[in-house]
């Protein structure tokens, strides 16, 4: 972003969003109003919402930057009326209120105004959802009022028929806290995405939900949605009866994945008296860890790639160079290795030992295999 060409209070308001949101909100475009002065003073929000994303526009004019922004919702959303949802006299804060008594030498006011939307949204589209002619979606809401934080959408398909999906947030752990260290900015949480199909072509069927479990791509460092296999929904089965058993499985299984982090630690800590200190570390998770070595006057790093489920599943080397490189000046790298003496039920000592003990003659291949790259190149 050319923040030079954005008014400074305008700048300061966005910046402040987007520093400190607790949603990982985006800025898709930025745009002039004005063919004369060039300033950027509107721009596309990306939002996430319901386990999608919502693109909301942001209009400010550069030559008012006093003035409140307008916002203006996607097409899909016409019927979308903040004002006219909640929004009474009793309110502590409505949106209505919060354009009136604008204050933009305040760098806060456009974070609060958006997640303010974002609210009233989530309440527009759990009104929408709710008036549904759909017995079955119906009982599924009244099951699921207790819990928090679900967020629904009602989206209409081709031939109008239509789907409400659901976005349950799982398990009431902290799971930044439960990782030492932890580098994730915005909390992390696992959602089932719930989708269940509504219309007339679906009044007389049973109404079977597409269930899928949805994380943030940052989580896949401790934990993969994909490997997880969903528990079965059965005939007559509701949320409220489904969701404490994925739970009570999925719980166990972060359980497992912290534990994890400990188990490759120990291995790592186990390399370092054969092969020295690393020169590269994972000191998080535990996922990747470089050594630099030697055989004879041949030098070269050795790069450890473990797997969430190490040891039950091995390890995969690399090797690398530091004298031998092609003509782009890239050090050349063994293919990927996979083949090597392997135990899971090894000691985290035993499997050091046994990959110094490969190495040894696997190093020779490795400079053979360099050397003969340099004469390919000649």
């Amino acid at each position: 972003m050319a923040i030079n060409t954005v008014p400074p209070l305008i700048a300061a308001q966005l910046n402040y969003l987007l520093s400190n949101s607790p949603l990982p909100i985006n800025v898709e475009q930025m745009w002039s109003g004005s063919k004369h002065h060039g300033l950027l003073d509107r721009f596309t929000l990306v939002i996430p919402f319901c386990l999608d994303y919502i693109r909301w526009d942001v209009i400010y004019n550069a030559l008012y930057p006093l003035a409140a922004p307008d916002i203006i919702f996607g097409p899909e959303d016409e019927s979308f009326r903040p004002y006219h949802v909640g929004g009474g006299d009793g309110d502590l804060k409505s949106p209505r209120k919060s354009l009136s008594d604008w204050n933009c030498k305040d760098p806060t006011w456009l974070l609060s105004l958006i997640l303010e939307l974002r609210e009233l949204y989530m309440t527009y589209q759990r009104k929408r959802v709710g008036e549904v002619d759909d017995e079955r979606l119906k009982f599924e809401l009244s099951t699921i009022v207790p819990r928090e934080g679900i967020e629904m959408y009602m989206r209409s398909g081709i031939e109008k028929t239509e789907e409400v999906k659901f976005a349950v947030p799982l398990l009431g752990v902290d799971i930044n806290k439960m990782v030492t260290g932890c580098p994730w900015r915005h909390q992390q949480k696992i959602f089932l995405e719930v989708i269940f199909p509504v219309g007339r072509k679906y009044r007389h069927a049973p109404s079977t939900p597409r269930l899928k479990l949805v994380a943030s791509p940052e989580l896949k460092a401790l934990f993969s949605t994909e490997d997880f296999r969903l528990p079965p929904w059965l005939d007559d089965m509701c949320m409220a009866e489904y969701l404490p058993i994925l739970e009570g499985l999925l719980q166990s299984q972060i359980v497992d994945a912290v534990s994890s982090i400990d188990v490759r630690r120990k291995f790592i800590v186990a390399l370092a008296p054969l092969f020295g200190r690393p020169v590269e570390a994972d000191p998080v998770f535990c996922r990747k860890v470089a050594f630099l070595t030697s055989s004879g006057v041949f030098t070269f790093l050795v790069h450890f790639s473990l797997p969430l489920q190490f040891p039950k599943q091995q390890p995969v080397l690399m090797l690398q160079s530091s004298q031998h490189f092609n003509p782009s000046g890239a050090p050349i790298k063994s293919p990927v290795i996979t083949e090597f003496p392997w135990s899971s039920t090894w000691e985290s000592s035993e499997m050091a030992e046994r990959f110094f003990d490969f190495l040894v003659e696997e190093c020779l291949n490795f400079k053979k295999y360099c050397n003969e790259s340099l004469l390919q190149q000649r």
